[in-house]
């Protein structure tokens, strides 16, 4: 019994801690526009440079990752 005297105060704290990160983050900016940052893995720039990269760098042991 007498944990819960500090287990739910501990708990409340750290529930404040995560609104105040949640509000801070829809303050700043981090959650306007979800569809482009969730599409922008789909394409990738860099891959054009990974393949000419793949056949310049594959070294005598045959292992053509770096």
């Amino acid at each position: 019994m007498n944990s819960l005297f500090i287990m739910i105060p501990v708990t409340l704290l750290m529930l404040l801690i995560a609104l105040a990160a949640w509000v801070w983050s829809v303050k700043s900016g981090q959650m306007d526009d979800l569809e482009r940052e969730a599409s922008r893995i789909l394409f990738d720039d860099d891959l054009e440079e990974y393949s000419t990269d793949k056949t310049k760098n594959s070294g005598s042991d045959g292992d053509s990752f770096q």
